[in-house]
């Protein structure tokens, strides 16, 4: 854990709530997003022990804000936890530090979910949804959806429903091509997709150039926002894996 943070949230904020920024706010943020937003202005993807990450919620945000990190959203496999762990840590300790009026570090929900998608399964992100909504229930159980609720049109629809953004992940990570999912993910009214991604894993994040520019070719005059993230696994939100 960081011993020690140094940038953080307006202090003058003991009423830090759960969600608190929005979903017009976050549009707006992925509208702005581009090559060198992630990590160390905004990180989009990341894991906790709540799922199948090594850092706490709490590990999670200090980090962010030692960094200056603008915004991040938790995104457990199947679950909400997580975020509710960080937006409590935040709540307790956002008067112990201080940021510029408007620079608070903006916490929004979210989550990674398993759909299927022509024929295969893919990766759904959720983001700035109503983690009480009922639209979510079979999606934060901490296991697959089955029966309707796994087909990628309905996840979307919940997670619109419950008043967020639904964002194809990875979209080269897959057994379908993303030639043939970005296309579909449009179709079925996505958000946006994950375009900024390290697929090849470097200790110095990075988008991965050749998929970068596959994705940013398929997303070209298509109305869908792009999102980025480290997806980070191990204890360090700066990369997927490692310290």
């Amino acid at each position: 854990m960081i011993a020690r943070v140094t940038q953080v949230v307006e202090s003058a904020s003991p009423s830090y709530s759960p969600n608190s920024f929005g979903c017009e706010t976050l549009r707006d943020v992925f509208r702005t997003v581009d090559i060198k937003t992630c990590p160390t202005r905004y990180n989009f993807h990341l894991h906790t022990i709540y799922s199948d990450g090594k850092l706490t919620p709490e590990d999670v945000v200090q980090q962010a804000l030692e960094i200056g990190l603008k915004g991040l959203a938790i995104t457990d496999h199947n679950a909400v936890g997580g975020y509710f762990a960080a937006a409590e840590w935040l709540a307790r300790h956002s008067g112990e530090f201080y940021r510029p009026e408007g620079d608070r570090l903006k916490l929004w929900t979210g989550i990674e979910i398993n759909a299927h998608l022509l024929e295969g399964e893919v990766h759904i992100l959720g983001y700035a949804f109503d983690p009480d909504s009922a639209a979510m229930a079979p999606y934060i159980k901490g296991k697959k959806a089955t029966g309707d609720d796994f087909l990628a049109s309905q996840v979307v629809a919940s997670i619109q429903a419950a008043g967020g953004l639904a964002v194809l992940a990875h979209p080269v990570r897959y057994r379908q091509p993303p030639e043939l999912l970005i296309p579909a993910a449009e179709m079925l009214g996505f958000d946006g997709i994950e375009v900024y991604y390290a697929y090849d894993r470097p200790d110095v994040w990075r988008p991965s150039p050749d998929q970068l520019e596959r994705v940013l070719t398929l997303c070209e005059g298509r109305d869908l926002l792009h999102t980025c993230g480290t997806d980070t696994h191990g204890l360090s939100i700066l990369r997927r894996t490692g310290c």
